[in-house]
């Protein structure tokens, strides 16, 4: 069997017009290894035009995270773009502002779902669920740890040329059993404006309402270890 190419006098195999195809096809599909897609060309240079919300680049020997941009134009002057912007190393803010066209080098990055396994004097420790692939993270890396529990998910966000952990996100909430608090003081149990201090079944320490014993399920925030709500069993 033929296909016809331009022009009309010559004929190409079909297998080999298939297999041509499926070599450029490939060139430019994107890759979904880590449950992520990633383009396999890489963006290096960009401007002013192209900063966005969650944007990564490189700045002043630190990779940054575009939080917050605005472009303005002024009516005397030139243009620019005032930014607020994450270090992925350091987690601090920094208010920057950049001329307008101003060139940037973007880095690409990939976003994977790990499980937390255990931690010991090298790190803490994740499995990637599809690749059984594990890596260490330094506890530095890792806000509030101790609220991490054996099994749950996590996101963390790596350099995708160079296959460098930045960030990891834990869930916004966890719940957690108590495993240890005073009683609440009789006749002010029932109070959820004063609080008491208790553990948590990872051995982390919180503040809950009085009226909360050992045993009880509560639900706590990630990011300021803050009880939120007693969770029914």
């Amino acid at each position: 069997m033929y296909i016809y190419l331009i022009p009309d006098t010559y004929l190409v195999p079909l297998g080999v017009f298939l297999d041509n195809f499926i070599k450029t096809y490939n060139a430019f599909t994107c890759s979904t290894k880590h449950r992520t897609t990633t383009i396999n060309y890489r963006l290096k240079m960009a401007s002013t035009t192209d900063i966005r919300n969650g944007l990564c680049f490189e700045y002043s020997n630190d990779i940054f995270s575009v939080v917050e941009f605005q472009h303005v134009k002024p009516g005397k002057g030139p243009a620019f773009v005032r930014t607020k912007m994450k270090s992925l190393t350091t987690g601090r803010i920094l208010d920057n502002t950049f001329p307008s066209g101003h060139k940037i080098n973007v880095v690409r990055v990939e976003r994977r779902t790990y499980q937390y396994l255990y931690n010991d004097d090298t790190g803490y420790h994740f499995m990637e669920g599809e690749t059984y692939e594990q890596i260490s993270i330094d506890k530095k890396m890792i806000e509030n740890a101790d609220l991490l529990k054996e099994g749950s998910n996590v996101e963390i966000l790596f350099h995708a040329d160079k296959e460098i952990p930045l960030t990891l996100d834990m869930p916004q909430y966890i719940t957690l059993a108590i495993t240890y608090t005073e009683p609440g003081e009789r006749g002010n149990t029932s109070s959820s404006n004063v609080s008491k201090p208790a553990t948590v079944e990872t051995g982390a320490e919180i503040k809950v309402p009085l009226f909360i014993n050992e045993g009880d399920i509560v639900k706590i925030d990630t990011r300021t270890k803050a009880y939120v709500e007693r969770v029914r069993k």
